[in-house]
This record gives C-alpha cells, structure tokens and sequence, in this order.
C-alpha cells in the first residue's frame, strides 16, 4: 500500500512532516481545530554524522570543479551504506518524541483508501476493459469481458503473480493487439526505467519467445498483429531509436527503421484513432518533428509531415482524408490547423481555430462525428467540443470554480461519449462520460473515501496575489469551513513552475489530515508553469 499512498497526489511524507513542524514548534492542532501543547522530552545533544571529504577534479568547458561528495554515488560501496545507515539511525532518534503522532497519521491516511476498487471499464470494439485492486495486495489485476460486462472476467495479467520474484515491480506499457487477441506488455524490475517488452496469447494464456529489453514507453502493433513498433534507450536514458520486430523472429534480427542522432530529441511510437497509421513522433524542449505510416503496410517507409524548423512545435490527429495539426507556428498559444492527407506538407495547412492571446489550445481528441479541443483559460482547463457535421461546437459546464479534469484514453473512434476524470480539492476523482450529441453528463464512478469524508464540511477557491511587477498570481486555496482566515492558521503553501507543467487544483484525502486540525492549503500557480498560457511559462525563465 505504500506504493498506492505515493501516487495520491500529496504524499505522506509532506503531510507528516508539516504535522511535524507544529510538534517541533511545541504545539499542534487536534482534529477540532484547538491547540494543544506537546511535552518534548529534553534530548541529550547528538551529532549528526560527518561525510568524509574526498576530493574528485572535474573539468568543464576549461574550468575545473571539485566535488567533495562524489564518492557517495557509489551505491554498492561499503562505505556509502554505513554513512547511508547513520544518516538514518541520526533521523530515527532526532524525530523520536514524534513517534506515535507518526504512526498515528500513518493509519489515518492509510484508513482512508479503498483498497480493493475497480476503474470504470472502457468500451473497445466487443470487450469491456479494466484493472482492479484487491485488499492486501500491491499491484493491480488488468482484465477484461466480452460483450456485457455481466460475462465472465478475464485476467489477462495479474501483476502482482509477476512481481513474486522481485524486490520491485513496474508496468510500463499495455497494448492489446487490433484483433483482441494478444497482449504487449513491459516490465520494469529495478526501477531503472529501462523495460523489457513481453508478449502474451490471450487465447492459451502464455507469454511468447519474443523478449526486448531495453525499450521504453511507447510501442504500438500494425494493424497485421503480428508487427510491433517499439523504442530503445540510449546510455543518457533517452528514446532514440525506433525499431520493428516481427513475432516468432529473433529480436537480434529486428529492423531499424529510424535513428535520431540529435541528442535534444526523444523518439515516441503512437497510432491514430482512427487505426489508419502510426506516427513517429521526433520532440525537443521547442521543436518536434512527425512522420507518418500507413498502419495496414508495416514494412513501407515513413514520411515526414513537416521537416524540423527551429522553435516549432506541431502535433497530428488524424480524421478521414484530413490531419488535424495543433502547432505554435505564429501563434504562441498554439492554434487548430487542418490538411489533406495526400498533400500535407506546411504550405497546405489551413486554419479551423486561430491562435487567441488569452486562450491555449492544450491538445485535441478526434471522433468520427466530433472534435475535443482542451484549452486553458484564466487558469482553468476547459473542454470545446465541435460537431463536426454542421461545425457548431459548445463547451462542457463545470460546477465548482477551482477545479481539474484529465481525458480519459477514449480509443473508441466511433462513439459519441468523451470520457473525463473531474476533481476539485474538495471533489474526489469523478468519471464522467459526455454525452457529445445530447450535450448531458453521466457519473460513472466517484472513487470513495473511507472513513466517511463530507466535503460540505470544506470550502475551495481561488484567490490572486500581487507579484512585486504588479502580475496577479492565481492561488487555489482549501480549508475547513468556520475558519477565519486572519492569519493564526497554520499554511502549507506548494508551488512549481517549470517546463511548463501544471499543477491543477485535485483532490488527496491526505490532506484531510492537515484541513482536520486547522490547516489552510494553498497552490500557487507561479510562472514557469503553463497553467496561464505559454507566456506565463516563458515569463518564469
């Protein structure tokens, strides 16, 4: 479970340590919201452990640089544990008056997930797919039924039977093959990030010969079923190499199709919707590259759709006779481009949504009868939603005004429902199905919340600092309702702006812990990050 804690949006270790830091400082706050002291036994004085200096000369673009403490990268080096285990042992009895009050947050965090739970299974062609968790396991169970999902399940992999032999278990891809009948799957067993791809036959249940390793997280299958596309690792960690296997062939044998050379640009595999080809995606911080294959010829070669051009980013759906382009090319926020397929080089592209100063087109999904911009505005994700039959489009209404969602995987190119995952800081993970003709909202699922959370009891918004240039920076706060913000409150304030990323307002029920006793929380969307458009992650440099 404590890999499932992980990955709950803020981790247990920052929800700990700011309980921690009210110990530390004599006091805390119970779960009413009242202050109490805490006696600290005196400790006798301890000295912390001492890294031996060992000096190691590196020399960079002419200057030479000394790193005392490079010694310590060394992980099998007797030495580096020993220090390893004082650094712990100092930890251990300098946080040791907070002990229970650890172990205590520790259960009421854990007392809050629902350990065996089911997502929301997902249509594709005649069968149902999902994973699901059991109590007092690690790892998910990835399954699936045909037709209804009355009909008998299927385990297709139990990851936690993979996991029996090894300290570490992770799965990198899933890929079910077009006729449903085989599976591609990596497995990580260092934490290395470098997986080794397996193939499965779902009609006798047993893995194949066919074993690569080194790959990384895309690969995809040609519409014959019997050819993969995958990607190889580079010594620097980075995707730059695309190859082909054959099932049944030595995986020795497999042909290079495409190698990059420019160390800037990572090399992804993907497929359209709409099964027609596979696309070879070339991307750098600023620049990005795609070529095209017709998925029914894996053996022919890839075209390219627009050459690298400096600064350049472009990204390609696509829908009939038509790619869908989403690039900044003049236009900062990006914009919406469309181009025949037989003919798609730049000079042809047209526009279907132009580039706007305030609004950011994030990506697109295709459908037959529909196109889903994501876009951001003023902080927020918003979904457009265009028929593509009489070009009218509508947006999706949101109730709550700090809020998150993240597109479902919607593969089935032929449906008229958008599947999304709506949060707030107060709402937990929502499945949504949208209706895209009838403009409706279905709740599929809303993950549960042990121990009987009520989120009429907390208050969400959003609020705005003054920067010291006069820029007003969003802030998404949550705290207990009946709290008088005049500052006696304790704050933990989290923020990040980097690469563009953002780091949308969702909900953790780790956090009920610190909102129980008093704590206001807020998220400050500083520049750097993409959630104000591309400026406000170039202004952060």
């Amino acid at each position: 479970m404590l890999q499932n804690l992980k990955w709950m949006g803020l981790s247990t270790t920052v929800v700990i340590t700011a309980l921690i830091s009210a110990v530390n400082s004599g006091c805390y706050l119970t779960k009413k919201g009242k202050l109490e002291s805490l006696a600290v036994n005196e400790m006798k004085v301890i000295m912390p452990p001492v890294a031996e200096k060992i000096p190691k000369v590196d020399t960079l673009h002419g200057e030479e640089r000394i790193d005392y403490y490079y010694w310590l990268r060394e992980r099998e080096n007797p030495k580096v544990i020993e220090y390893l285990k004082a650094e712990n042992a100092y930890t251990e009895k300098m946080v040791k008056h907070t002990e229970a009050l650890r172990e205590k947050l520790f259960q009421e965090l854990l007392g809050r997930i629902k350990e065996t739970d089911l997502s929301v299974p997902e249509k594709i062609d005649d069968y149902y797919y999902y994973s699901r968790t059991e109590e007092g396991k690690q790892y998910r169970f990835y399954c699936r039924k045909k037709g209804t999902l009355e009909a008998e399940e299927e385990v297709l992999l139990d990851v936690n039977a993979l996991a029996e032999d090894h300290e570490y278990m992770r799965i990198g891809i899933y890929e079910i093959s077009p006729n449903h009948r085989l599976l591609a799957f990596s497995t990580d067993t260092t934490g290395g990030e470098r997986y080794t791809i397996h193939i499965k036959d779902l009609t006798t249940n047993k893995l194949l010969e066919d074993e690569i390793p080194t790959t990384y997280y895309s690969v995809r299958w040609a519409n014959d079923n019997e050819t993969v596309f995958y990607t190889t690792l580079d010594e620097a960690h980075r995707p730059h190499k695309l190859y082909r296997h054959k099932l049944g062939e030595d995986p020795k044998e497999d042909v290079l199709v495409f190698h990059e050379e420019d160390e800037a640009f990572f090399l992804y595999i993907s497929k359209t919707k709409s099964k027609r080809y596979l696309l070879m995606d070339l991307e750098s911080i600023t620049t990005s590259e795609v070529w095209y294959l017709d998925a029914d010829n894996p053996t022919g070669e890839f075209k390219v759709i627009h050459p690298r051009q400096h600064e350049m980013e472009y990204s390609v759906s696509h829908h009939g006779e038509k790619f869908y382009i989403v690039t900044n090319n003049e236009a900062k926020n990006f914009k919406l481009m469309e181009v025949s397929v037989s003919e798609p080089s730049k000079k042809n592209w047209k526009v279907v949504l132009p580039h706007r100063k305030t609004v950011k087109v994030d990506r697109i999904d295709v459908f037959r009868n529909h196109l889903v911009v994501y876009e951001r505005k003023k902080g927020l994700k918003e979904i457009r939603v265009m028929d593509l039959k009489n070009g009218e489009y509508d947006y999706v209404k949101f109730p709550e005004p700090v809020f998150t969602f993240w597109p479902g995987r919607n593969r089935d190119f032929n449906t008229h429902k958008l599947r999304f995952t709506y949060t707030s800081l107060i709402t937990p993970r929502s499945v949504y199905d949208y209706d895209m003709d009838k403009k409706t909202q279905d709740l599929k699922k809303e993950y549960e919340v042990l121990g009987g959370y009520d989120r009429s009891l907390y208050r969400s918004e959003r609020t705005f600092a003054k920067a010291h240039d006069g820029i007003e920076i969003p802030i998404s706060l949550v705290y207990r309702k009946g709290i008088v913000k005049e500052g006696s409150n304790p704050l933990l304030l989290y923020g990040y702006g980097s690469y563009g990323s953002s780091w949308d307002p969702s909900f953790s029920s780790h956090r009920l812990s610190l909102l129980d006793r008093g704590f206001i929380l807020a998220i400050a969307h500083v520049r750097g990050g993409g959630e104000m458009g591309r400026e406000w992650y170039e202004e952060g440099k």
